[in-house]
């Protein structure tokens, strides 16, 4: 068995680093990862932010209600020495006396007294630390002087926290002591804090089992865009029939749908943009045909050679006007395609007329004229209503006829022209004006490369309007070219 040279244990190292690499990089770029990894982290966030929170809230609790529980005992303390208070220390020591055999304390609850700095009584016995003879605590307790009700809390003990309230004790008029009723919660506390972490065991428990079913559910969640990949990779330049069932509805099944009808837009363009590279090939083509073979066969008579160079000119002027359309098309998407400025709807029209007379050859009329200002770019509409011209001679008959006509409304202004000639089927209307579009019949009995109507309807779409479309096979159509008033905002930048 030979084993493996230096080199190859080195390429076999760096292939391992780097498919480890992919499977780490994975992790993270996957979708299902992704929306896991989301779940778990916000899931885990809440946890970390309820617990501490339900912690801080009882513990706010447990110090409220405390708090009213030593203003109650303060009252009751009150309630004890009656309105009369004592006048000698002896009396006020059985007072307090009186009012510890009739007072239930409760658990972790002390009451003290302090006369003349003096530590008299105090329930029950010992007292915690804290609260000790010689503690800070009991020595700022018993060096209070002033006559006024106070609410105190003590810092952090072995014992927990203490709060306490203080009464002054009035013996003959004059303050000679102290009452304070105190009260420890590291008791509540502790209860407090076993509860929270049996609930951080449960919501971790709940977690582990939540994020289970969630990876669980993404994989089935997620099934539609799987298919939809696998789709994607099974089509090709020469296939794209290729599409995904539907199930259900949501967002998923709208993507889903919407997936494939843009595969049936992505596969009428494909069509649609072979038929025009047949096309174009053909209409470029054979005018390069007809040149190469006129020059070659050319000899020395003179009239030979003017007739050749006249077929040549006509030739390049026709494949000359090819590209000024495809050039249009490319440029009708630029913002500077469109140059408005203002002119009087009359003169225009009469104007589009007159230039337009000499490509009809059948009966040209001028059936209305618009009057008032319009503000629009006069050689990108000239431009538009002759293709719409050419392209009514190219289908009305020399008997036939076409008529011109413009009209002015508040806000729009509208160019149209109606000819008497075949007309166009209903199928074919809702398409002829696509790019590398064809209808199906007798559109393609004329010369050019079919973009007349194309260069139309982009040139409305620029100037911020549309071209309607009326026809009936048989009895001629009308395209009518309605603009706005004004540009849109994109001709004017």
């Amino acid at each position: 068995m030979e084993l493996p040279n230096k080199s190859e244990q080195i390429w076999r190292i760096g292939i391992s680093q780097r498919l480890s690499g992919l499977r780490w990089k994975s992790l993270f770029t996957e979708t299902r990862n992704q929306i896991f990894l989301c779940y778990v982290g916000l899931m885990i966030l809440f946890v970390g932010i309820a617990v501490p929170s339900i912690y801080y809230a009882l513990f706010r609790e447990i110090d409220r209600r405390v708090a009213l529980d030593l203003a109650d005992e303060i009252e009751e303390f009150n309630d004890a020495l009656g309105k009369q208070p004592p006048e000698s220390v002896p009396q006020m020591q059985r007072l307090m006396e009186d009012y510890l055999v009739n007072e239930l304390v409760e658990d972790d609850q002390y009451v003290i007294f302090i006369v003349d700095e003096q530590l008299y009584v105090f329930e029950p016995d010992p007292l915690p630390t804290v609260m000790q003879v010689g503690s800070p605590l009991m020595e700022e307790w018993r060096l209070l002087k002033q006559a006024t009700q106070a609410e105190q809390a003590a810092g952090n003990s072995r014992v927990g926290k203490v709060l306490y309230r203080t009464e002054p004790i009035f013996i003959d008029s004059q303050v000679r002591g102290m009452f304070i009723i105190a009260r420890t919660t590291s008791g509540e506390r502790a209860e407090i804090a076993r509860i929270a972490r049996t609930v951080m065991v449960m919501m971790l428990a709940i977690l582990l089992l939540a994020a289970m079913i969630a990876w669980l559910i993404s994989a089935r969640i997620l099934q539609p865009l799987r298919s939809l990949a696998a789709t994607a990779r099974s089509i090709s330049e020469s296939d794209l029939s290729q599409r995904i069932a539907v199930h259900g509805s949501g967002e998923l099944a709208e993507v889903t749908t919407t997936f494939n009808d843009m595969m049936d837009r992505l596969q009428v363009a494909f069509t649609s943009q072979q038929a025009f590279i047949r096309d174009a090939s053909h209409e470029l083509k054979t005018p390069i045909t007809i040149i190469q073979g006129h020059l070659e066969l050319m000899g020395e008579d003179p009239v030979e050679q003017r007739e050749t160079l006249a077929l040549v000119h006509d030739e390049l002027d026709r494949m000359n006007r090819f590209v000024n359309d495809m050039l249009i098309l490319a440029k009708a998407e630029r913002p500077d395609f469109i140059q408005p400025e203002a002119l009087d709807l009359e003169t225009l029209t009469n104007e589009i007329y007159k230039k337009t007379q000499v490509i009809a050859q059948c009966d040209f009329r001028l059936s209305q004229v618009g009057q008032g200002k319009v503000w629009i770019d006069s050689q990108r509409v000239t431009q538009a209503i002759i293709h719409l011209v050419e392209n009514a001679n190219q289908h009305t008959p020399q008997n036939g006829r076409i008529t011109l006509g413009s009209s002015r409304s508040q806000h729009h202004v509208r160019f149209w022209v109606t000819d008497t000639g075949r007309g166009i089927s209903p199928q074919d209307q809702n398409r002829i004006f696509e790019r590398f579009a064809r209808a199906t019949n007798q559109m393609r009995s004329s010369e050019g490369a079919g973009l007349g109507l194309t260069i139309v309807n982009a040139i409305a779409e620029a100037l911020g309007g549309r071209v309607e479309l009326q026809s009936r096979p048989g009895k001629g159509s009308t395209f009518m070219l309605v603009l706005p008033l004004r540009s849109p905002k994109r001709a004017l930048q």
